[in-house]
């Protein structure tokens, strides 16, 4: 019987940990989140084209997809990794608020 040990040179402690991860990388988004943010990101001819890309890159239906992305929003790791188009996104759904 074989007992899994911890890589001698990795230490578990997170102080040992700091620095390792560059200055604004993907400050813990998981990659569904980057996805959704670099879609948000793109410029789209109309939105049969945005949709089809949700569900065939992403495999998420559009329902789901602007439920992650709302919740992205509000979220400070997304606003760290992408500000300029979480920003611009929050403006849009502000104002939409507002109409209501």
């Amino acid at each position: 019987m074989t007992v899994d040990t911890p890589d001698p040179g990795l230490s578990e402690d997170p102080a040992d940990q700091v620095g390792e991860e560059e200055p604004g990388a993907d400050a813990g988004l998981s990659e569904r989140d980057l996805a959704v943010l670099a879609v948000e990101r793109r410029g789209w001819p109309g939105p049969g084209a945005k949709e089809r890309a949700i569900r065939e890159g992403l495999g998420l239906s559009p329902t789901r997809y602007y439920q992650l992305l709302n919740a992205l929003l509000d979220d400070p790791r997304a606003l760290e990794h992408d500000p300029v188009t979480v920003n611009r996104l929050r403006r849009i759904r502000d104002e939409r608020r507002g109409r209501r």
